[in-house]
């Protein structure tokens, strides 16, 4: 039986269940697969401040610590907040696909090295980004950035019945300039080329000298597929969206079912 090194966790419909808590099983399963020497690492979309509060909650906060945000556009070392890797687009980028939200009707907001969480207009799910992650708002117009100005990420956001003719709409060359994920049904996001949660933890894990089979990965939605595809073993929640399932090794229970840590049990502590 492989004896796996690190596990990388995705957080909302994943670790997370539907209020927004971590089960207690699950941080037990947690704890143990640390005191054995196994790496867990948060890989989300989410910035790092929207991750804060559960890496405290979980301990995962020491100089041996690190965490995915932004769909693995920035890894973090927790404890020593020093930036292992970022990949970024431009402010230009952002122009061009601000022109073509316009066009199809998409609401839209980004992340900016510089000013965080910004936006053009306060819409629905920009306010509920704003307030997962606890985070400030600007408001402002993205044509006003300089074309270098350094963006994470950019992201369309609307309901989904919006969204999904919006989605179809984008210009096909924009699949090979960006990385283009759909992390929830609300939500598209389009980040720097080399900017995935599977390149992310690759690139974790090659810097810790650790193997892609010593890895498990576990996640639910479109901005996960990366990481599956990379991972020794890869899960897929029992709530993941079906082509999820289907790149998956492993299909556990679902995030209200304490999926993740049946994972841990199973294939870490067992």
């Amino acid at each position: 039986m492989t004896m796996y090194k690190l596990i990388a966790l995705d957080m909302d419909g994943t670790l997370l269940r539907g209020d927004g808590t971590i089960s207690e099983r699950t941080k037990s399963a947690i704890q143990q697969a640390r005191q054995k020497g196994v790496k867990v690492v948060l890989a989300s979309g989410r910035p790092i401040e929207g991750l804060e509060r559960y890496l405290t909650e979980l301990g995962l906060t020491t100089d041996d610590d690190y965490a995915l945000s932004y769909n693995g556009a920035l890894i973090k070392n927790v404890g020593t907040r020093e930036n292992i890797c970022s990949q970024l687009i431009s402010g230009k980028d952002l122009h061009d696909v601000y022109a073509v939200s316009q066009q199809i009707g998409v609401n839209t907001h980004a992340f900016s090295t510089e000013l965080g969480l910004i936006s053009p207009k306060l819409s629905h799910y920009t306010v509920h980004e704003r307030d997962i992650n606890g985070i400030p708002l600007t408001l402002i117009d993205f044509n006003e950035l300089a074309e270098d100005h350094q963006i994470i990420k950019v992201m369309l956001v609307d309901e989904p019945e919006i969204l999904s003719p919006g989605v179809e709409q984008l210009p096909v060359d924009y699949y090979d300039r960006f990385t283009v994920v759909r992390s929830a049904p609300f939500f598209l996001e389009i980040l720097n080329k080399n900017s995935n949660k599977g390149n992310g933890v690759s690139m974790l894990a090659d810097y810790l000298g650790i193997k892609a089979e010593e890895v498990i990965c576990v996640g639910d939605a479109g901005n996960d597929a990366h990481m599956l595809e990379y991972a020794g073993l890869s899960v897929a929640m029992g709530n993941a969206f079906d082509d999820i399932k289907a790149i998956a090794d492993y299909v556990t229970h679902s995030n209200e079912e304490d999926g993740v840590a049946h994972v841990i049990e199973k294939f870490i502590l067992a």
